[in-house]
């Protein structure tokens, strides 16, 4: 085996594919994906998540509409269900890929609130009792928007709830699927990393958890050099 050999050996160990953009960064820079290969594969692999988790992380960041990046979310899809993963775990992924884009409204919401604020809805007020039950992390920004439209956040609370597949994930493993997308650079909503990370104490998850998390988004950036060398690879053909 040459050394080039031994490189796409390597990386489809640590990273479970081989595409014609790695092969072009294999033959342009293979420095590259030897050391591509050990930075994006390292929280994957010393971090205390399963494989079944891991996966169903990236199946999330590959799904979420920040990223919608196909050829990923197949890979590991199938990973994942290699892992163990039900297809009932899969569609507990893509429930909160679907509610990632709350925290732009409520976001939104604040800096509307900020400009012509309303009275808080009392703290009897069956949906506020709903919203400290359902999305505590949150609870104080939901208020607010509560406040602005009730019967916006009385629906997003029955998708967030019954939109749910039966007998997916558990609310520990829910929570660190939403961190890594509000974590991820292609989201970087970093106040409902805070939320996200004090409730995942309050539930007994710990802070390697967490972190691992967190830490899995961040080689997605690859995706860039992913385009940029399949692009190389296109201009240099000869013309015909």
């Amino acid at each position: 085996m040459n050394d080039l050999e031994a490189i796409k050996s390597r990386f489809i160990a640590l990273r479970g594919y081989w595409r014609p953009w790695t092969e072009s960064l294999l033959q342009a820079n293979p420095a590259f994906l030897v050391h591509y290969a050990e930075y994006a594969g390292y929280p994957a692999q010393t971090g205390p998540l399963s494989a079944r988790m891991v996966e169903l992380i990236y199946v999330a960041l590959d799904a979420s509409a920040t990223h919608l990046y196909e050829p990923g979310l197949a890979t590991h899809m199938r990973l994942a269900q290699q892992a163990g993963a039900s297809e009932a775990d899969i569609f507990d992924v893509l429930h909160q890929v679907t509610l990632q884009g709350v925290s732009a409204i409520l976001h939104a919401a604040d800096l509307l609130h900020e400009a012509a604020p309303l009275p808080a809805l009392p703290d009897g007020d069956p949906l506020c009792v709903r919203i400290e039950k359902q999305w505590p992390e949150q609870a104080k920004r939901l208020r607010r928007l509560a406040s602005q439209d009730p019967g916006y956040v009385s629906v997003l609370l029955d998708f967030a709830e019954g939109g749910l597949p039966e007998k997916g994930l558990s609310d520990s493993e829910r929570l660190l699927v939403r961190l890594a997308l509000h974590a991820c650079f292609t989201h970087g909503d970093m106040a409902s990393v805070r939320a996200l990370i004090n409730q995942g104490l309050a539930l007994g998850l710990t802070r390697a958890e967490l972190l691992q998390s967190m830490q899995l988004g961040g080689h997605l950036a690859i995706h860039g050099a992913a385009l940029g060398a399949t692009v190389h690879a296109k201009i240099s053909q000869p013309a015909e």
